[in-house]
């Protein structure tokens, strides 16, 4: 478990933190070298926070129109979220 420390005012807060929520917008488009551009909107650390950022962004150019690219990915912190080798072919 992370422990953030935040400090303003002379005040100290502790925050824990498991896990951030990812934020993530993919688009189709044949046009593109391999039909999909993927973009990180940001990472947040609460799924209310993530979902605030898609109704910010989903107002945005482009966005507006791919309303369905929109992803939300949970990550652990301190953890291998990826536990297996890859092969290039």
């Amino acid at each position: 478990m992370n422990i953030v420390k935040l400090k303003k005012v002379g005040i100290e807060i502790e925050i824990s933190m498991k896990e951030v929520f990812l934020l993530w917008h993919t688009h189709i488009d044949n046009r593109l070298e391999n039909g999909e551009d993927f973009k990180l909107i940001g990472v947040y650390s609460s799924i209310k926070n993530a979902e605030e950022a898609i109704n910010r962004t989903s107002k945005l150019e482009g966005f507006k129109n791919n309303l369905d690219g929109f992803e939300i990915s949970a990550y652990k912190l301190d953890s291998d979220n990826w536990t297996s080798g890859f092969i290039t072919e």
